[in-house]
């Protein structure tokens, strides 16, 4: 680089020529003009054409020095965290068989009884997974049941015992020990052992379904936190619900079975080697994915729909069915077990993690003029998610700024979970809403100043896990809220949602949207039956 000239030239003209300067005043460029062309009102000439292209006027001195002399772009002394959050750990999957020579050969090799031997392992495989997401599902739910029912027993003993001879305020303090305590260890095996596992997991597993690597999205580590800490928001008593976190455990399922090893366990079982692609590993974990939906809810069609909408973007007719299937297998154990568990062997009557119970269908009609109340319910629901959309964008924004560290994240779960006791607390505390007990299926019924034989409506909803909050909700007798414990429920739950959903924790928040809902929708019933009442 050091012989480059100032003046390129592509012809075998002097160079002393060149130097002085003339030439390339008086020579065209390409396009007819010059330095001197628009002075003089120079035109080419058909001998002057041989001569376009001798002389370059390109000087890279000059180019080199403008960029020495160039200022030097000033850099921040601190990216900001926002910036921070894509980084090179995130890769893109190959989804795209490589056709080189090695692949040819291999798919020629395989005759039609090993083709049909690797459809019928990809039917097995589908079956494992759906076997596995049904029986963690099942393990989450009796768990949980199990834990909250404990840690509502002991509370309700000891606001009856202090009831009668005051300091209730030492029933609240135990109440909201127990639940930032359980939240505590939740978060913690979250934001120090792995933080992919917060949250539902569905962002997640949807990167992945479209072609984006996230670390450790579908590890069995992931995988146990993930358990673990789904199991310790529900029984800390968050507003959250266990049914969004199973499409992400289906999902590490999935990638494990079909994989044939294990990262974490360090361990080659030296099975299924021919899906260890990520074209292959992608169809199963959509697998797993719509295996875990049909799990919460006990919709294997509702599961095949979630993977073709919402999660993957590649799909192919066979994929359909061995989704299908998966789905079914997942719901059909977590039915059967549950079933066996609750003492309904034959009865089949578990299909989902959420239950809505049976309902009359001979009371349950509707007219055509109700079509107008149904439209604004949805107008005035869209407006409430719209609001928490927004709201939630802010406090991210907050906790993007100001809450990245571990520990800060493991605080502020542990204060979500004690001022979600105490507004339950306070609100049960507060109201004055006695329903008799008898003929009530309430499980924790708390009397507090109600009457003997009565208990207090407003710990109906607080003072339960959500699904059981939802269910109640849906079949209790008329009668069995004020209209104010309701409004009172559905404002207070929606802002501890509203700041719930996002923590360092493992939970979804499709139950919390379900139990708002039911609530506001109960309260609208109960005031268009006033409004009706004289009609």
């Amino acid at each position: 680089m050091a012989n480059v000239a100032k003046k390129v030239s592509w012809s075998g003209r002097d160079r002393d020529d060149d130097e002085d300067g003339r030439a390339g005043e008086t020579t065209p460029l390409l396009n007819g003009t010059g330095p001197g062309a628009a002075g003089s009102g120079r035109q080419l000439t058909p001998s002057s054409f041989l001569r376009i292209g001798q002389l370059s006027n390109v000087d890279l001195n000059e180019d080199i020095h403008e960029l020495e002399t160039e200022v030097p772009r000033q850099r921040p002394n601190e990216i900001p965290h926002n910036e921070k959050l894509l980084s090179l750990k995130y890769e893109s999957l190959d989804y795209d068989n490589s056709e080189n020579q090695l692949f040819l050969e291999e798919e020629r090799r395989i005759n039609h009884a090993a083709f049909r031997t690797v459809e019928i392992k990809r039917w097995v495989i589908c079956a494992m997974i759906g076997i596995l997401t049904g029986l963690v599902a099942c393990f989450i739910d009796i768990v949980v049941e199990n834990l909250a029912g404990l840690k509502y027993r002991v509370v309700k003993d000891n606001i009856d015992k202090f009831t009668a001879k005051g300091g209730l305020s030492f029933s609240l303090l135990l109440w909201a020990t127990l639940n930032a305590s359980v939240v505590m260890v939740g978060s913690l095996i979250v934001a120090f052992i792995e933080p992919v596992a917060a949250g539902s997991g569905i962002p997640q597993i949807k990167c992945y379904l479209n072609g984006v690597k996230i670390p450790h999205v579908v590890r069995l580590k992931t995988l146990v936190i993930k358990v673990c800490g789904v199991i310790l928001s529900v029984v800390g008593g968050l507003a959250v619900g266990k049914e969004g976190p199973m499409i992400h455990s289906g999902s590490v399922i999935a990638a494990g079975i079909s994989q044939g090893r294990s990262t974490s366990l360090k361990r080659d079982f030296k099975i299924f080697e021919y899906f260890r692609r990520d074209t292959e590993k992608r169809d199963f974990v959509s697998a797993g994915a719509a295996a875990g939906v049909s799990a919460a809810f006990g919709a294997p069609v509702g599961g095949v729909l979630f993977s073709l909408e919402e999660g993957a973007s590649f799909w192919n007719q066979f994929l359909t069915w061995r989704i299908f299937f998966a789905s079914m297998i997942s719901t059909f154990t977590l039915n059967s077990v549950l079933s066996v568990y609750h003492g309904n062997a034959w009865d089949l009557s578990s299909p989902g993690l959420i239950n809505f119970g049976r309902f009359d269908s001979e009371k349950m009609g509707y007219t055509i003029q109700e079509i107008p109340i149904f439209i604004f319910m949805g107008v005035v629901g869209g407006i409430l998610g719209a609001l928490f959309n927004a709201l939630n964008y802010w406090l991210t924004m907050f906790r993007i700024r100001y809450i990245h560290r571990p520990c800060l994240q493991v605080v502020e779960a542990m204060l979500v979970a004690a001022v979600t006791a105490t507004v339950g607390f306070v609100m049960i505390y507060c109201s004055r809403d006695c329903q008799p007990i008898q003929g009530s299926s309430v499980a924790y019924p708390l009397q507090l100043f109600c009457a003997d034989g009565e208990y207090n409506s407003m710990a109906t909803a607080f003072f339960n896990t959500p699904e059981k909050s939802v269910v109640n909700l849906f079949h209790d007798p008329p009668g069995s809220y004020n209209p104010m414990t309701l409004g009172m429920f559905t404002l207070m739950y929606f802002f501890l949602a509203c700041w719930t959903y996002g923590l360092t924790v493992s939970a979804g928040v499709f139950i919390p949207s379900l139990l708002i809902g039911a609530a506001w929708g109960r309260l609208f019933g109960i005031s268009l039956s006033y409004l009706t009442r004289g009609s």
